[in-house]
This record gives structure tokens, C-alpha cells and sequence, in this order.
């Protein structure tokens, strides 16, 4: 237990440091203040209350750095180098995107179909930390999962996240742009679902995006051409020659994309299409069957 003249010391330098985030516009000024604060002391965040931390001027010295971080508006996740996405901790740096709550909405619907089809083959496009990848692994052990990306710092990021938990022996990684094979190694062949989390904003939109995202997160991973559906139209257009008889296709779209998308998954006769809301009600995931030969 800290002296009550630390815990004073280390409550007044998170006020300080709040403060010195809000001014910098960040709402989550104290929040964050309280997990750098945390990071610097290498405690957990539960930890960071009065009574709890022995300040010394190390551990003041690596806060302020930290804080500076953050006020330039780089992202906390890329900072402590984590993020919890589907009570999983996965590490994360700039050369991907940072997981965020509404996509776990794909992995809850891949888990779902996995529930009628334990043994499925899993394609997850556009992995990045691996995030929805693992997760599935993770929670649906008789899954085998491959896991592409275009960028091969991403794939080793989550490489890196497979083997942290544990899943790297149902997890493959392949380079590939959407299924177009970049590594040299065999073509993707078929799959009982196919999920992905795939760039959908328009490029004129990435202006008005947060500092935190136009500044830090990786372009590639963001940005989809006019109207943002280059990529998502390439899934699915490519899904049918990569999906079986009953297959699933789970896609995370952009706002005001979902009718756009489910009727490009419709034109392409990938089969019934569903449409799933994120948690402020948002159309958020396209969820599709392939039905006929």
C-alpha cells in the first residue's frame, strides 16, 4: 500500500493530466488519464485509485510521456500496445486497424452459424490484429480458420495474437488481397463461412474522421474508393466461387451501406440476406446464405 502522500501525489498528476487531455479535446480526458497512469505504474486499472500506488519519479516520468502521447491525439491502444475486443486482450500497433465494440457483432453471428457447423472452414478477409479470427478460434474449438491480409506487418501482428492465445494451430495466415493470393502459396479453395471486417469508407470521408483515426490508423484498412464499396463489392463478388453449397457470409458495412450491400449480395446470387444493428441500432452487419449450386 502507498503512503498517503504518494497516492495524494498520484491522484493530483491524473488531475493534471486530465485536464491537460481535455484541453486537448479528448472527451475521455480522465479515463485515459487513469489507464496511462496505470500502464506507466504497470498495474491494472482497478489499481489506479487513491491508496494504491507508490509514485516514484520513474513512474512519473514515464506517465507524462505518455500523456504527451495522448495528447497529440495518438490513440491509447497504440500507446499500451493492447485492446480488449471479445474479452480477449490482442496486441495492436499502427500497422493495424484497433479493434472496435461494434465489430464483435460479426464474430457473435459467425459463432452463431458455427453453433450448426462446429467443423466449418473459416475465410476471415482483411484480419488486421486478427481480431475476429482468433476470436472465433477461440470460441469455436472444431473451427479451422484462415486469416488473410494485404499487409504483412498485419499478419505478423496477428501471428503474434494467435500464438498468445493459443489458437495457432487452427489459425493460418495468408497474404492475400481478398482472394487474390499474394504469398506465393496455393489459392484459397472453399469455405463454409467467410467473414471480414473490410475497409468501407469513402475516401472524402476520411478528413472528417477523429484525429486518433485520419492520423494513426493504417489508410489501407480504412479507405474503399468512391462511395466506399470497392472492397466490400469484391467479397462479394468473389464469395461464390469460395463458398459452399449453405455457406455463410458475414460482412461489418459502413452507416447507410447495408441496403447498398445486401443488394449487391442479392445481385450476386449468393443467396437470403439478413441484416444485424449494433448497439446504438445502427444496420451494422450484411448476413448472407448461399443457396443453390
Amino acid at each position: 500500500m502507498a503512503t498517503s502522500d504518494s497516492a495524494r501525489r498520484a491522484l493530483e498528476a491524473i488531475d493534471r493530466a486530465s485536464r491537460r487531455l481535455a484541453d486537448a479535446g479528448i472527451d475521455s480526458s480522465r479515463l485515459d488519464a487513469e489507464v496511462l497512469m496505470a500502464e506507466a505504474a504497470g498495474v491494472s486499472r482497478e489499481a489506479v485509485v487513491p491508496g494504491s500506488i507508490d509514485l516514484s519519479p520513474a513512474i512519473l516520468t514515464r506517465f507524462d510521456a505518455l500523456v504527451a502521447r495522448r495528447e497529440k491525439r495518438e490513440p491509447v491502444a497504440y500507446i499500451v500496445g493492447h485492446k480488449e475486443f471479445y474479452s480477449l486482450d490482442f496486441e495492436v500497433t499502427p500497422a493495424v486497424l484497433i479493434p472496435r465494440p461494434e465489430t464483435e457483432f460479426v464474430v457473435g453471428a459467425a459463432l452463431e452459424f458455427l453453433a450448426d457447423w462446429p467443423d466449418a472452414r473459416v475465410l476471415d478477409i482483411g484480419t488486421g490484429s486478427g481480431a475476429i479470427a482468433i476470436a472465433i478460434a477461440v470460441n469455436a474449438p472444431r473451427a479451422r480458420v484462415t486469416a488473410s491480409d494485404i499487409s504483412a506487418d498485419a499478419i505478423a501482428v496477428a501471428s503474434l495474437n494467435a500464438r498468445r492465445h493459443r489458437v495457432a494451430g487452427r489459425v493460418t495466415f495468408r497474404r492475400a488481397d481478398c482472394f487474390d493470393v499474394r504469398d506465393g502459396g496455393p489459392a484459397l479453395e472453399h469455405f463454409e463461412l467467410i467473414v471480414s471486417n473490410p475497409p468501407y469508407l469513402d475516401e472524402a470521408e476520411i478528413a472528417a474522421l477523429e484525429p486518433e483515426v485520419r492520423g494513426f490508423e493504417p489508410r489501407v484498412a480504412l479507405s474503399s474508393g468512391s462511395g466506399g464499396l470497392d472492397i466490400l463489392r469484391r467479397i462479394v463478388s468473389g464469395s461464390s466461387a469460395h463458398l459452399v453449397r449453405s455457406g455463410g457470409l458475414i460482412m461489418e458495412v459502413g452507416m447507410g451501406q447495408a441496403a447498398a450491400v445486401a443488394k449487391l449480395v442479392e445481385d450476386a446470387g449468393v443467396g437470403a440476406v439478413a441484416v444485424i444493428n449494433d448497439f446504438a441500432g445502427h444496420p451494422r452487419v450484411v448476413r448472407a446464405r448461399r443457396v443453390g449450386e
